[in-house]
């Protein structure tokens, strides 16, 4: 390992100067070019005066044999999706000489974006940064032998400093990754400025959420839902998407400033897993290719993060959640109020979550200076139920409860019960617009769907956008597009998708709920399906526990989308 830097027993005032000219000094650890007029024109469009939009990328995206960038599909990855701050891990690239590291971050990222690598390591973390990197260095990471914790102190815009730290923990066991994150947190607390901004990315090789390094992080950084997800809502990020190896772990102060990563007409509210296997249209992060995340080799996704901080000029703001700030357990239906404080802010924009990723608007705008809002409390059950508020003018001023409260049914709320009650598979004719999955709710509250899907076997086909609901009694009924909607059919929308996609041979139709759990699923065997123009009803119709049958059988109709079996409206 190489000999550690230590940048902190200088007295705070002599900080940039001193280790400013340090890493600048070391260029063959860390690269630090002249602002370019290219440069400026960069920044300046990434500020309008109030707000920096930082996008902040961890990625261990290299490909082949060697550990290394030299095959080019990591390069694209940077390339089309343009970040900011990258946590990059097995630095490597070509000869590993300072020319050929400098060549790499040239053409991945631009010819005005400073670096630091780690030297002495076979597979070397780093930083790579638009904004200029003042202070750089390794901590001794003692369970592994050829590579460190990189860490990196970066000027960016507005009145704090970044700490980014790039970190590729082991694989051998989560015991030996939590040691790692321990040593870490040490590390950090003895020497992070808590008035700054801190960030840890890369490489966790975690298993899972639940490992105890997620616990030990959760100290200096926040480690709690909602994750980034690639476009198809999966938020695991190892080659074969079933774990969650890489992480972008900011503290709670930038972690307020969290906003929607917009690439081309793409937002992704809580992040982005960067695969371009399923990235869709691939041309929005051109010049990665559609195989570029499947190289052989590349055995993970680039994580991504956007924030809107505030610039140099932007007027102190703040706000805060009071109630609920996590751990309550409120009743659907049940009258509640949000509160909140704030501070040089004249109206505030109110929404929930119930599940940390889709949210509903209570109020557009209100006043900030009241301090609260009157909720009645949405019948759906949720374990993971989110408040946000935020400056109704300036949407990078915000707050969430510090953690997820819960929504129970019951009560004199009453009690939604939403299940799938009518399927057409095999549409009438050959036009799939026609195919459809109607919903009831037989409950004695509403149920709000919004953020539920509706999944064939082959892959979701409908996300019900934020403020859907379905009212005790009623119907919603989606249909493969819109031209095959019905004139008149109550509670109809198309597929989000464009398509239900279902089988005439036989398929099997899930809904699950915003969180991701299965609410209903039904299997038709291929007698169901395979009448043009007849659809599955069940049998007694609106019974949640009934079975299937050919919709002749209750009715001289082929289907009721929307109606009762018999025609009736609901």
């Amino acid at each position: 390992m190489s000999l550690k830097q230590d940048l902190f027993r200088r007295p705070a005032a002599s900080w940039r100067t001193w280790s400013f000219s340090l890493v600048c000094a070391a260029l063959a650890a860390c690269g630090g070019p002249e602002a370019s007029e290219e440069t400026a024109t960069e920044l300046a469009t990434r500020e309008d005066g109030l707000n920096v939009r930082l996008r902040l990328m961890a990625a261990n995206t290299s490909s082949g044999t060697g550990q290394d960038y030299d095959p080019g599909h990591g390069i694209r990855i940077f390339q089309g999706t343009d970040p900011d701050v990258v946590m990059i891990q097995e630095f490597n690239y070509k000869t590993d000489s300072a020319a050929d590291i400098r060549s790499f971050v040239d053409t991945a990222f631009g010819t005005g974006f400073s670096y630091y690598r780690e030297a002495g390591a076979q597979i070397p973390n780093g930083i790579i940064s638009r904004y200029p990197i003042i202070a750089a260095g390794e901590w001794d990471d003692t369970q592994v032998s050829n590579r460190d914790f990189a860490w990196a102190r970066i000027d960016i815009p507005g009145p704090k400093d970044l700490w980014a730290v790039s970190v590729h923990l082991l694989t051998t066991s989560s015991g030996n990754r939590n040691t790692e994150a321990s040593n870490l947190v040490k590390f950090i607390n003895a020497n992070v400025p808590a008035s700054d901004y801190l960030v840890i990315g890369g490489d966790f090789n975690t298993s899972s959420r639940s490992e105890a390094t997620f616990s030990t992080f959760s100290s200096v950084v926040s480690t709690a839902a909602p994750y980034p997800a690639d476009r198809n809502g999966n938020t695991n990020t190892n080659a074969g998407r079933s774990s969650p190896y890489d992480h972008v772990l900011v503290d709670n102060d930038l972690r307020a400033y969290q906003t929607a990563v917009v690439i081309g007409t793409n937002s992704f509210a809580n992040g982005l897993v960067a695969d371009t296997r399923v990235y869709s249209p691939i041309s929005g992060i051109s010049p990665a290719l559609a195989a570029d995340s499947g190289a052989s080799g590349m055995q993970h996704m680039a994580i991504i993060k956007d924030f809107l901080i505030p610039s140099d000029s932007t007027p102190s703001t703040s706000v805060t959640v009071l109630s609920p700030n996590g751990g309550e357990s409120w009743t659907g239906g049940s009258a509640r109020t949000i509160t909140w404080t704030s501070s040089g802010i004249s109206n505030v924009k109110v929404e929930y979550s119930l599940n940390g990723s889709t949210w509903t608007t209570l109020t557009t705008s209100t006043s900030a200076a009241s301090g609260s809002v009157a909720w009645t409390v949405p019948g759906t059950a949720s374990t993971n139920a989110w408040v946000r508020v935020s400056d109704a003018s300036n949407a990078s001023t915000s707050d969430l409860n510090n953690g997820a409260f819960a929504i129970t049914t019951g009560g004199s709320g009453g009690t939604g019960k939403v299940f799938i009650n009518e399927v057409l598979l095999n549409e009438a004719g050959s036009d799939v617009n026609g195919e459809f999955v109607e919903l009831v709710n037989t409950g004695t509250a509403a149920v709000d769907l919004s953020g539920y899907t509706l999944s064939d076997s082959a892959s979701v086909r409908h996300t019900f956008p934020s403020g859907t609901t379905v009212a005790a009694g009623k119907a919603v009924v989606v249909f493969g597009g819109a031209a095959g909607i019905p004139s008149g059919t109550v509670g109809a929308v198309a597929a989000s998708t464009g398509t239900l996609g279902l089988s005439n041979s036989g398929d099997t139709v899930t809904l699950k709920s915003a969180s991701g759990t299965a609410v209903d699923t039904v299997t038709f065997a291929s007698g169901l399906a395979g009448t043009d123009g007849v659809s599955a009803n069940r049998s007694p119709d609106a019974s949640d526990t009934a079975g299937f049958v050919l919709h002749t059988a209750l009715a001289g109709t082929g289907s009721s989308p929307g109606k009762r079996a018999n025609g009736s409206a609901y």
